[in-house]
């Protein structure tokens, strides 16, 4: 029941991502930036300094470059370590006991850290709404659009953005701010967003369209998440 190792793999480009059924852009005025599920726990089962994991990080920093320097609103989903049995649930019958209760595992890589003003969700399930305020956060701040990263791409990530699909928001998976138990995998959960529940984006395309959002009218509600 522990995560796998995952051995290297290459992630994917543009001209390789499922097209997409939405044609939503992202919009700095409209989004929220969840960062997910990116601990030393999950992290450790990819090999170091290699690919799919240095890329993703890599992305995702600029992902959170860009949205701290537009006032995009950044969300973390974090497990807490040493769950009770009760408080795992059903996880356990599939993955154990889940993150020690240690600052090792239960780290975030510093180039993709929180920092200051950027609020950190304790995760409980597959989804990050499940338990969590993540909805309330977007709803007071009149946010509709969510943009992913983080891991596991066909696990917590493609469940999150189902879930915000049923809600009414708006979800963006950064391809390559991604990264999952192998390139098939990855690609899985891309063609399966793309056709049900979410725009599949490059990091590049996300960021270009924060920084030159289409024309819409301009919000006024500038409530912080």
């Amino acid at each position: 029941m522990a995560l796998p190792a995952i051995d290297p793999y290459l992630l994917p480009t543009a001209d390789e991502l499922p097209a997409n059924r939405a044609s939503w852009r992202a919009d700095p005025a409209r989004a929220v930036l969840l960062v997910h599920d990116l601990q030393q726990h999950f992290l450790s089962a990819f090999p170091t300094g290699r690919q799919p994991l240095i890329g993703m990080l890599g992305n995702t920093a600029r992902l959170l470059t860009e949205c701290r320097r537009l006032g995009v609103p950044v969300v973390y989903s974090a497990q807490r370590g040493g769950q009770s049995p009760e408080e795992r649930g059903l996880q356990a019958d599939f993955w154990g006991p889940g993150a020690a209760d240690t600052p090792q595992a239960l780290a975030v890589p510093a180039a993709v850290a929180p920092a200051a003003g950027d609020r950190v969700l304790t995760k409980w399930k597959y989804s990050a709404f499940v338990r969590t305020d993540l909805a309330e956060l977007l709803h007071r701040s009149g946010r509709d659009q969510l943009v992913i990263a983080g891991v596991y791409a066909h696990i917590g990530v493609l469940v999150t953005a189902c879930d915000a699909w049923m809600r009414d928001i708006q979800a963006f998976v950064a391809a390559d701010a991604v990264a999952d138990f192998s390139r098939a995998d990855h690609r899985a959960a891309l063609r399966w967003a793309a056709g049900r529940c979410a725009v599949v984006s490059t990091t590049e395309t996300l960021v270009g369209d924060l920084a030159e959002p289409a024309a819409r009218p301009a919000s006024t509600d500038h409530t912080e998440v």
